[in-house]
């Protein structure tokens, strides 16, 4: 398989009356093509800030200090304005949790699909519609003609995000990074959205990064699994091996509190205390104040991650069983 988006070294700071914070610190992951990844944390672990800087949309106060971004080889931090505008939408696409980010309420959603068709590529607005129709038809949506026509409003919340992903697909891009997509969602509804990305996945070859602070859905979704804690990686490798064989305390916590694990009524574990402000993080690691295995060398000195396929950033590990 190829690598369709290589992340190295990538660290984007947000400016502050106090100083730089840094939301993003040293992330480094790949994506191979057909690959779903699912990068998990915590809300404010930087996993959203990781999806919006592959993608190039950091603003200020916000900056990309250092690091690079392949896609399909190309790093998009090489590349002038006009050039990532170009390669966005066409070669690495975003979804993100409210479709009403990407759809024009005072549009139709054919003339939006067929307008980011005609951005990138010289065809005929009818051309360009039929694409838009192609598109929803891959993700599900009957009378797709129909929908074509409707106002993002007259859609429901599962139909405007099945839009939102049709939308991402249109150039089929190498990578496609998908930003809580289904938090809004029924239980129902995600349901079938997850099954239609599996599908979509398998038969196109795209590689997706899946942001979510759900560990149940990464679990049934992805194939690979980062976990995100205080703006870095603390834990990665196959869905199958974090799942079944955690090595990090925080990724120990996070499976141990999924309802569906225990039985109903039963109280869940949850991890004590609550994710560390950027500005202010713990000497030494910064999980160190919530960890169970903490001692001293934690509070004196940054863990470090091996280079194993499953890897993880921390003094005292578990024991892989």
């Amino acid at each position: 398989m190829t690598v369709a988006l290589e992340v190295k070294g990538l660290t984007t700071q947000f400016g502050t009356r106090n100083g730089a914070v840094t939301a993003v610190n040293d992330v480094s992951f790949s994506v191979q093509s057909g690959r779903i990844m699912g990068l998990v944390g915590e809300s404010g672990s930087g996993k959203s800030v990781t999806g919006f800087s592959i993608m190039g949309l950091i603003d200020e106060p916000g900056r990309i200090t250092d690091g690079q971004v392949l896609v399909q080889g190309t790093n998009m931090r090489d590349l002038k304005p006009d050039a990532q505008r170009s390669m966005r939408g066409r070669n690495v696409a975003m979804v993100f949790q409210d479709p009403m980010m990407t759809l024009n309420p005072v549009l139709r959603v054919g003339d939006q699909m067929a307008m980011a068709v005609r951005v990138h590529e010289k065809v005929s607005k009818s051309a360009a519609w039929d694409r838009a129709r192609e598109a929803l038809e891959i993700v599900g949506i009957p009378a797709a003609g129909e929908r074509l026509q409707a106002y993002p409003h007259q859609l429901s919340g599962g139909m405007r995000q099945r839009v939102a992903i049709a939308t991402a697909l249109l150039h089929r891009p190498a990578v496609i990074i998908a930003d809580e997509p289904t938090t809004a969602l029924d239980v129902s509804i995600q349901g079938q959205i997850l099954a239609e990305v599996r599908r979509l996945v398998d038969e196109t070859g795209t590689a997706i990064v899946w942001v979510t602070h759900d560990l149940a859905v990464v679990s049934s979704l992805a194939d690979d699994i980062a976990v995100m804690y205080a703006g870095r990686i603390v834990e990665s490798g196959t869905a199958a091996e974090v799942i079944a064989s955690p090595r990090h305390p925080y990724t120990r916590g996070l499976i141990d509190s999924v309802p569906g694990l225990h039985e109903p009524g039963q109280k869940l574990p949850q991890i004590p205390g609550s994710t560390p402000q950027l500005a202010n993080l713990p000497s030494g690691c910064p999980f160190r104040p919530r960890c169970p295995r903490a001692t001293e060398i934690c509070a004196t000195q940054p863990p470090h991650s091996g280079t194993d396929a499953h890897s993880v950033l921390c003094h005292h590990p578990l024991e892989a069983s």
